[in-house]
């Protein structure tokens, strides 16, 4: 009523509200357009804080196991995919995990971006269990200690990676045949412990794909 006395009026009484509701009319058309409802704004906004929130390890591998899942990657080549990729991206010979990757997925007809993304995020471990595996090789062989440690391995291979071959032969081997023993027990077993999990997600990316379907 107070506003009501400060507003112009037109003949016959009645206020003249046109303007005004032109003038405020602008405003809500234009936060109309940029957000068609309060329910989007806020789970636009949500969506921001989560991506922030996000750790690297959700970054870096799970985040692309879920988008070859929705591109309908099965959870069986998947799991298969994600257990090989693991085990050779430890194999005991530095820069030749990626090839052993490739030719796995080509061999087995798996998911190429799985097993390599799985390569390259476990790429750590490698150097960190060069030592252990080259110290089994060495039990099973009853061979002499090699008196080195990961970061000397490391800078002597990239340094000259056909002497330290030569160097290293002997110890390399003995250590792949280490690994072998290892793997064989570790992709079945992996395999069985992610294949129910690959498949769960699958059921709950379908039933929100189902839910958005719908509505």
């Amino acid at each position: 009523m107070l506003f009501a006395r400060f507003l112009p009026h037109e003949p016959g009484g009645a206020l003249a509200t046109k303007t005004v509701g032109a003038r405020l009319g602008k405003y809500p058309r234009t936060s109309r357009q940029t957000f068609p409802n309060i329910m989007e704004a806020r789970t636009m906004f949500v969506a921001q804080v989560d991506r922030a929130r996000e750790g690297f390890f959700y970054r870096r591998m799970a985040r692309p196991i879920l988008q070859l899942l929705r591109q309908g990657v099965t959870p069986e080549k998947l799991a298969l995919s994600i257990a090989l990729g693991a085990a050779l991206g430890v194999f005991p010979v530095l820069g030749t995990t990626t090839a052993l990757c490739a030719l796995a997925a080509l061999l087995l007809r798996l998911n190429l971006p799985a097993i390599q993304i799985v390569n390259w995020f476990i790429y750590p471990a490698q150097i960190a269990l060069l030592i252990p595996f080259f110290r089994m090789g060495e039990f099973l062989f009853s061979a002499p200690r090699l008196p080195l440690t990961a970061a000397r391995l490391q800078e002597i291979f990239h340094a000259h990676p056909w002497f330290a071959t030569q160097l290293l032969w002997t110890t390399v081997w003995h250590a792949a045949i280490a690994w072998c023993l290892i793997a064989l027990a570790f992709v079945p077993l992996a395999y069985l412990i992610q294949l129910p999990l690959l498949r769960r997600m699958l059921r709950k990316q379908q039933a929100i794909a189902r839910q958005i379907g719908q509505s």
